[in-house]
């Protein structure tokens, strides 16, 4: 009882797979861009936190750090150190940097100024706000 599988058998298991995944894949971007503007925290985004980005690029914070997910994994998530630690603690940490703690990585000394920092610190409070989804799960980073 074997059935022969014909050319328009696989034309139509191509065809409706295909469609299927092409509705799927409009679903999806539907709901993306349903949702997306929900979560993205661009009411925040003030001239402070742009400033604050681009030191956080400039000094290639990302090579050692990582934020929502997205980075080297050498050193700790910063994607929450905002609520986890709050703004004086993290001024007082880029600061004290490097703490000369043997057998411990240390993180570089970038002088920056106070404006700087805050401006730093205004970018990580922004990052902390954006709905990940509980993303990454590691809360201490």
């Amino acid at each position: 009882m074997a059935t022969r599988f014909t050319k328009s058998m696989a034309r139509n298991i191509f065809m409706g797979g295909s469609l299927f995944f092409f509705l799927l894949f409009l679903a999806l971007t539907f709901d993306t861009n349903q949702k997306l503007p929900k979560r993205d925290n661009s009411q925040n985004l003030t001239a402070s936190v742009i400033h604050g980005k681009k030191l956080w690029e400039t000094n290639n914070c990302i090579g050692c750090h990582t934020l929502l997910g997205e980075g080297a994994y050498f050193a700790p998530e910063l994607g929450n150190v905002y609520k986890r630690r709050g703004p004086d603690f993290i001024k007082a940490w880029i600061k004290g940097q490097p703490t000369g703690v043997p057998g411990r990585r240390q993180m570089p000394q970038f002088n920056f100024t106070d404006k700087e920092l805050d401006d730093l610190v205004d970018f990580l409070k922004y990052s902390s706000e954006i709905d990940t989804n509980n993303w990454p799960p590691n809360i201490e980073g």
